[in-house]
């Protein structure tokens, strides 16, 4: 199956090209055109809940592409798989505490400030893995 690694690839250009797109240009265009900040604030909370369902689907496409490379072995000894991992908590900890937790509005710099940072791991997690999956030879499946 050797069209797997390619897709596995473009997945993770895909998903990192969305987070990018989303947090450089989509939400700071709605907060610099959205008639109110509470409004482009909304509007923010959606695109960002549908960006981690986005993430959520290309996370479980790589898990099972690798699982599908190199099995549970390769699967779990790697690095990519614990940043993996990391990048899907912090989109849980988005999404089901930090995002309720700003649309309460107590503490908005606060649960915003945590938000950004699970972003910016998010992006930064992601960046290294696309860099990785695309500059390191893949984990041969003979000596396994």
């Amino acid at each position: 199956m050797a069209w797997l690694e390619p897709l596995s690839r473009l997945i993770l250009a895909l998903w990192w090209g969305s987070l990018t797109s989303l947090g450089a240009w989509v939400v700071p265009q709605l907060f610099a055109h959205a008639p109110t900040p509470a409004l482009a604030g909304g509007l923010a909370a959606h695109l960002f809940s549908t960006q981690n369902a986005v993430g959520l689907v290309a996370a479980v496409l790589c898990v099972g592409i690798r699982l599908n490379r190199g099995g549970w072995r390769a699967f779990l000894s790697g690095r990519e798989t614990l940043v993996l991992g990391g990048v899907v908590l912090a989109m849980a900890l988005s999404q089901w505490l930090v995002f309720p937790l700003i649309m309460t509005r107590e503490n908005l710099v606060f649960w915003h400030s945590v938000g950004s940072g699970l972003f910016l791991l998010e992006w930064v997690s992601l960046t290294w893995l696309l860099w990785r999956q695309n500059t390191v030879p893949p984990v041969s499946t003979e000596s396994l």
